[in-house]
């Protein structure tokens, strides 16, 4: 049996790659496909992919656009979630800070650099016509148990995250959220190393083609807003609220997104240079 290493962050949106193995529909094709977590997000996971600890990953479009150019030998496959992603700028509960405003000039936690949390307080730098040399300043806390610990003692003001995924920590009045910064695209997508695309193209399309029927009918699943709040311990009514918001996607995507990303990533600084598609993106 072909054991393939997947990564992703421990989230919702991920729901449909943990159903469709805990069917054991990728080992009635062959595939031991192992999912591995990675709290820390997407600069995590590029790390991993550069190191081979895992050969796929579901991962934010704006931050392996950014590791490809600066080296990361992979390419995206497809777009997973259509959907912007609505993060959540946050702050301490019992925090000065109760405006975006307020927070100029402040510490913006982040997961670490190249994250989605860093490159999204660029954006939301950008949105409120900040300085991003004077008025952005970083404070890595690896992840959300860090930002809580990190907010909470001061080490950072703010910290942008998933607004659903933070929601309970807002309900028990550890963070409060000050207001939020959907980001321009589509929020996730597969990028798979190099490597493995050139070595496994038929075991790839397998494990696409078994993710997209589950996605395609992920809504309609019974009770799957039951099954989300019970897991990822989420109120029923904000699973709602994220299930109609939500779009997945089955297919690659397009050049004029990766060329909005881009623009985007090169006029705040963060890429040296914008590339062609085919740099980026593969067709299988």
């Amino acid at each position: 049996m072909k054991k393939v290493n997947i990564g992703g962050v421990p989230e919702h949106f991920n729901l449909a790659w943990y159903l469709t193995l805990k069917n054991g529909e990728y080992k009635d094709i062959g595939i031991n496909l192992r999912w591995h977590d990675y709290p820390g997000g997407t600069g995590d996971m590029c790390k991993a992919l550069r190191n081979k600890d895992i050969d796929i990953a579901v991962i934010l479009t704006e931050g392996i656009i950014t590791d490809i150019i600066n080296g990361n030998p992979s390419k995206i496959v497809q777009t997973f979630v259509q959907s912007p992603l609505i993060w959540g700028i946050h702050v301490a509960h019992d925090s000065e800070y109760k405006s975006i405003e307020d927070i100029k000039g402040t510490k913006a936690a982040i997961s670490r650099y190249g994250s989605g949390s860093h490159l999204m307080a660029y954006i939301n730098a950008e949105k409120n016509n900040w300085n991003l040399e004077k008025d952005l300043n970083f404070e890595v806390i690896k992840n959300l148990e860090g930002a809580v610990e990190g907010l909470t003692n001061g080490t950072g003001d703010y910290f942008l995250w998933e607004k659903f995924t933070t929601k309970p920590l807002v309900d028990n009045g550890v963070f409060r959220r000050i207001g939020n910064c959907p980001s321009p695209w589509p929020c996730f997508v597969i990028a798979v190393r190099n490597d493995f695309i050139g070595s496994n193209k038929d075991d790839l399309d397998a494990i696409l083609k078994i993710i997209n029927n589950t996605t395609r009918e992920f809504k309609d699943i019974p009770s799957i807003d039951k099954t989300i709040a019970n897991r990822y311990k989420q109120q029923i009514d904000d699973v709602q609220e994220w299930l109609n918001l939500t779009e997945w996607s089955q297919e690659l995507i397009d050049e004029n997104t990766i060329m909005t990303v881009q623009k985007e990533l090169y006029n705040l600084n963060i890429i040296p240079k914008i590339v062609g598609y085919n740099k980026l993106v593969t067709k299988l």
